[in-house]
Formats: C-alpha cells, structure tokens, sequence
C-alpha cells in the first residue's frame, strides 16, 4: 500500500501529517482514509507528541472524496456504502477528537470533505490564495460526514448559504464566517505555524487535553446546575495534579514550566500580575 499519508515527529514533539496525494489534489479514497485514520489513533497514544499540523502536498490542501471512487461507489450495495461512508465518518471523528491540539495549515483547492478536516482542527491558518467550496450539491450528494463540524464553527445560518448554493468563496471570507482563523500570504504560512505552536507548547499537555474535553461540553446546552457543577469539580480535579503545581511555582519564580519549549518571537519570561 503507498504512502499516502506522510508524517513526522520533531524534536519538540510536533507531528506534522501531510496528505500525500498532490496529483489529485489529496482528494481522499479508502486507502488514504484508513492512513489517516490510523496515524492519528497512533499519534494519539504517544505521549511525547504534543501537537498536530496537518498539511496537503503539492498544488492543494484537500479536494474531498475521490471523485473516480465516488462513481464507482454507485454501484455498491447500500449496505457497503454505508460501511465505506462509515470509515470515512470515523477519520473525521478521530481527528475531531483527538486530545492534542491540532493545526490546519491551508493552501490551494479545498473543497467538500477537505472543508470537514479544516473545521475538525482546533486551528486553521490559510493562505490568501486559498479557496473553499462545499460542493456536494452539484454532484447530487450531501455534505453529511462533515456538516457536524462545519456547523459547529461557521453556524447554521452561515452553513445553510454554502451547503446549498456550493458556490466558492476565498480566504478572507474563510476566516469571516469563522471556518479558518487567520490569513497570511503563501511565503509566511510555515513561520505563522511555527509561532502558533510556540503558543501551543507553552500550555501544560495535561490542561490542553483537558480544555479540549470542556468546550464541547460547555458549548452543549443550557447553563444549567448540573453544568455549573460539572465545571466546578473539573478545575477542583486539575487544581490538584503535579502540572497544576509545576505550572503555579512556574509563575511564581518566573521561570518557565517544566513542559515549556522555546516560546515564539516576541514572548518573554511571564511576570506576576499586579
């Protein structure tokens, strides 16, 4: 089986998985989904990674499903599409889940499934140039494994425009509906990554994975007693761990903690607040 998911771990525990399928533009097939599915379960389990940047090699970032798959698709059985679509279900629910904060680093093409593994990421920086279209309709299909993500960070009412029209749109709309959080020009992508997971590797590994379970749950419904207590008893649990008191005697000598890589450009040692 090719490569078609390609992927390194650098020194500084960052995982950088790279889409490998530039002359379809990464457009994904079951093999491609069955890689990335398992790399990411892989780089969940391994302590010392402590972030994941996701990337496209070649022209584009992600053309969403194989097209030449999809039509050979149409003549299985609805049973065997169900279970194909189910793999594909559970590449984006494992990268939605993973407990390591995860970046998008965007370019070129990205289009129906391609805009699901952008809204999955925690993080998603695109360069100008990038363009986006949800364009399942035109095809007679839907965006269904994706529109759990996509929803959550565009919304419904945003999400109703382009689900339904497919119509293309650019960065800078991109990061005004809220599906990708910054734009940069294509030469400064890799230096805004980089100063990103500097911003990343100065959190606690513990807290990050923990913040990580807090927003969906804390996104999920009514602040109600029931919420508010659940909150309660989880900064009460955190309080009490070993990288909660590293990280407070940290503050207070003004040194970094022990988990603290380099910090990017521009930070400095943290100072007490007055």
């Amino acid at each position: 089986m090719a490569d078609k998911i390609l992927f390194r771990i650098d020194a500084e525990g960052t995982a950088t998985v790279m889409l490998n399928r530039p002359e379809v533009h990464n457009a994904f097939d079951p093999e491609m989904v069955e890689q990335l599915t398992c790399r990411l379960r892989e780089l969940e389990a391994q302590p010392a990674v402590r972030c994941v940047v996701l990337r496209g090699a070649g022209k584009s970032f992600c053309a969403g499903a194989d097209i030449e798959h999809m039509k050979e698709s149409a003549t299985y059985s609805r049973t065997r599409n169900f279970r194909a679509a189910q793999h594909s279900a559970r590449m984006f629910e494992a990268l939605n889940q993973l407990r390591k904060p995860t970046l998008a680093g965007v370019h070129g093409a990205v289009r129906g499934g391609g805009l699901g593994l952008v809204a999955a990421c925690d993080i998603a920086i695109a360069t100008r140039a990038a363009t986006f279209r949800l364009s399942e309709v035109r095809l007679g299909i839907i965006p269904a494994m994706i529109s759990p993500y996509l929803i959550s960070a565009v919304g419904q009412r945003i999400a109703r425009r382009y689900m339904l029209s497919g119509e293309e749109f650019d960065a800078v709309e991109a990061v005004r509906i809220g599906l990708v959080h910054e734009v940069v020009e294509e030469q400064e992508l890799d230096a805004r990554i980089t100063r990103m997971l500097g911003e990343l590797r100065s959190g606690g590994p513990a807290a990050i994975s923990a913040t990580k379970d807090l927003i969906p749950l804390s996104a999920r419904g009514a602040i109600d007693r029931a919420l508010v207590d659940e909150t309660a008893r989880r900064i009460a649990e955190i309080r009490a761990t070993p990288e909660a008191e590293e990280g407070l005697a940290a503050f207070l000598d003004k040194r970094r903690p022990a988990w603290s890589a380099t910090l990017p450009k521009g930070k400095t040692r943290q100072k007490r607040s007055s």
